[in-house]
């Protein structure tokens, strides 16, 4: 049995709060491909802000939203996730339906960029004041890679040290190898 890419769990699982008018955040755009998930389920209303500290990964997710016919809702930021409130600024706080986090490094891209603890810990506290009530964050952190290990029990530490209003799991479905990403949804009451 073929297993199903995690990216697309990460979709399943955002679709059913996102909504037309909705504000969502990616704040790892990689290649855009969960800003364009993103952009087309917050409708023509709704706003989309998408952060990378790479230049590369922008240009990718601009190519990618322009065929789309996306690129109207959604806002490309270059900057650090670790500036995440400052860079999409503190009036969305309590605001935001979803934010999104693709760890690791840009697919296709240099290597050896990649996200560390001491950037994504910072940018994962902020993503939690920018959620709505009921919103959810979603985390895939990619292990194979140097540093992806110590990253990923960073995030499983700060996450399960979340208390009320927040509600943490890790979703693995079964036969999901340990080399594989781990996949955290933070969903707030």
């Amino acid at each position: 049995m073929k297993r199903r890419p995690l990216t697309a769990l990460v979709h399943e699982l955002l679709e059913p709060i996102l909504s037309d008018g909705a504000i969502a955040v990616d704040a790892t755009a990689g290649n855009g491909h969960d800003t364009a998930f993103l952009a087309r389920s917050v409708g023509a209303g709704g706003r989309v802000y998408a952060l990378d500290i790479q230049e590369a990964a922008l240009e990718q997710a601009r190519r990618r939203l322009q065929q789309g016919g996306l690129l109207e809702r959604v806002r490309l930021i270059r900057g650090d996730h670790a500036s995440l409130l400052e860079l999409l600024g503190h009036e969305h706080q309590g605001r935001v339906a979803a934010v999104t986090f693709n760890l690791g490094y840009l697919p296709g891209g240099d290597r050896s960029r990649i996200t560390s603890a001491a950037t994504t810990i910072p940018a994962l506290r902020q993503a939690t004041t920018l959620l709505a009530p009921s919103g959810r964050l979603t985390i895939l952190a990619y292990v194979g890679h140097s540093g992806g290990r110590l990253e990923a029990s960073a995030v499983e530490e700060w996450a399960n040290a979340l208390g009320s209003p927040f509600g943490v799991r890790e979703v693995r479905p079964p036969g999901t190898p340990d080399q594989a990403p781990r996949l955290f949804v933070i969903d707030r009451e």
